[in-house]
């Protein structure tokens, strides 16, 4: 049956930032199609509470609370999901903050902590996990790319160069590991309801905007990227590679 494509049944999924927002919404989501799932943020109480609640629900989850801009967390994380025989078949990347503020105003620090958590740690728990994957001859890993991949917009430049380095980044991976039989792609969310972005549907002009500019004339929902989010983790996505894929509601199609 072409259900079986999309079937994660015996798979386990890493998903970075999955206590709230987008990652949980495509955390349960892998969890409903059968993954097995790890949960991660940087409070453990707030990730084991996320546990908690989708362990209530059926799905297959456990805790791994850890700071992705911190290297050494991230060694140790996996060395502990070694230790207890954890092989991650998924990765999703979808940690990651926003900061705004004017270019000639933001500080290089502000810079290098976007950079660091939207970019860097994309690269280094990639790496982690294709250490893992690539001996194993598997892998799928899909990062959390943006339209800010391709489209600039004031006083998000870390984000915008961030979310740019992502589309490149999934592209050198698909590059060196597609010979070993792994996949990385990337999902490119539009403008999504999220805490992160409430300040900017609390404002009536820039909300107005959002909806004039979506062919589909609304804010997108966390749950739309389960979809993209399963295809790229089966079976059906084997031979796509190197890809971005757009959940926005057509935004960067149109003029």
């Amino acid at each position: 049956m072409s259900t079986a494509l999309f079937d994660l049944t015996g798979r386990t999924a890493l998903i970075t930032g999955s206590s709230r927002g987008l990652g949980r919404a495509m955390a349960e989501g892998l969890g409903r199609a059968g993954a097995k799932l790890v949960i991660n943020g940087t409070s453990p109480a707030k990730v084991d509470e996320a546990v908690t609640e989708m362990r209530a629900v059926g799905l297959d989850a456990q805790a791994l609370a850890f700071n992705v801009t911190d290297e050494a967390a991230v060694k140790a994380a996996f060395a502990d999901l070694d230790q207890r025989g954890v092989a991650i078949d998924i990765l999703v990347n979808n940690a990651g903050i926003q900061f705004r503020k004017p270019m000639v105003d933001l500080d290089t620090a502000d810079w290098q902590r976007v950079i660091d958590t939207n970019l860097t740690s994309a690269f280094v728990i990639g790496r982690e996990a294709a250490r893992r994957m690539i001996p194993r001859g598997y892998g799928k890993v899909i990062n959390i790319a943006s339209l800010t991949s391709v489209l600039a917009r004031a006083t998000v430049a870390p984000y915008t160069v961030a979310k740019g380095g992502i589309k490149m980044l999934t592209q050198a991976m698909a590059a060196e590991w597609g010979e070993h039989g792994l996949q990385a792609n990337a999902i490119g969310p539009g403008y999504m309801i999220t805490d992160m972005n409430q300040a900017l549907i609390d404002n009536p002009a820039f909300d107005a905007w959002v909806k004039g500019r979506t062919p589909q004339r609304r804010w997108g929902k966390p749950e739309e990227l389960i979809g993209a989010a399963i295809f790229l983790s089966s079976e059906a996505s084997n031979y796509v590679n190197g890809q971005t894929i757009y959940v926005d509601g057509g935004m960067i199609s149109v003029l």
